[in-house]
């Protein structure tokens, strides 16, 4: 049970961390260029699509090469189970972890006149998705009219793809705080994690990938908080 709890702490807390480092890596460029990119569009120089649609792919090959270096050090750590299948589906759902991330980042920048108050509403955020990611309150001690920010959660989406694709067919069987049974029947019983998550996991991250830089090429598009 111990080594079990290790595993989901650790799954847990790097989703989390490194992936607000991204969010708040990206901030201060995007705000930066943010400056370029107002006298150039008055200027007739860029356009908002291309502009953002370059912003965010330029992030790709970055995240891409993270996400190998990442998953390849701590898949080995974790001393998960040792299948190309399960290895592709951990480097799936870091990649779109450290996407929606990083797209956020860009958005909240968007969304708002400066990079410090971008800063402090993506804190606020953060904490919700933290709390209510179903891993420190279970998704089933979750208040009722709590419940919808689980679901609006991306973080939520992220441990119940990962925790499903790594060891919701576990039949290892563990003994401990009232509990004996196999890790996939704990993960259904105390987590509502089960395999048939995988599939609708990944849709949903991408989904929350889609949104969030949408809404940054749509702040780029209609919103100006040039003062002069």
């Amino acid at each position: 049970m111990t080594h079990l709890f290790a595993i989901l702490g650790a799954l847990y807390a790097a989703c989390l961390f490194l992936g607000i480092s991204n969010a708040s890596s990206v901030q201060p460029i995007v705000a930066i260029e943010r400056t370029v990119f107002y006298r150039e569009k008055a200027a007739g120089m860029y356009s908002p699509v291309p502009y953002a649609a370059a912003q965010g792919l330029v992030e790709i090959p970055y995240i891409a090469a993270q996400t190998l270096i990442y998953a390849v050090i701590t898949y080995l750590m974790i001393d998960f189970e040792r299948t190309i299948r399960k290895f592709l589906l951990y480097v799936l759902f870091m990649f779109l972890t450290f996407t929606y991330f990083t797209f956020y980042g860009m958005m909240a920048v968007g969304l708002t006149p400066t990079q410090h108050l971008a800063a402090v509403t993506s804190s606020a955020f953060y904490s919700l998705w933290n709390l209510l990611s179903g891993f420190l309150i279970p998704k089933q001690s979750i208040p009722g009219w709590w419940i919808w920010c689980y679901y609006l959660s991306p973080i939520s989406w992220t441990l119940r793809g990962v925790f499903s694709s790594q060891l919701g067919d576990v039949e290892t069987v563990i003994v401990g705080q009232g509990f004996k049974g196999s890790v996939k029947d704990y993960l259904k019983a105390y987590l509502s994690y089960e395999s048939g998550s995988i599939g609708p996991s990944v849709a949903v991250l991408i989904c929350f990938c889609l949104f969030f830089f949408a809404a940054f090429m749509a702040s780029l598009r209609f919103l100006n908080f040039q003062k002069r």
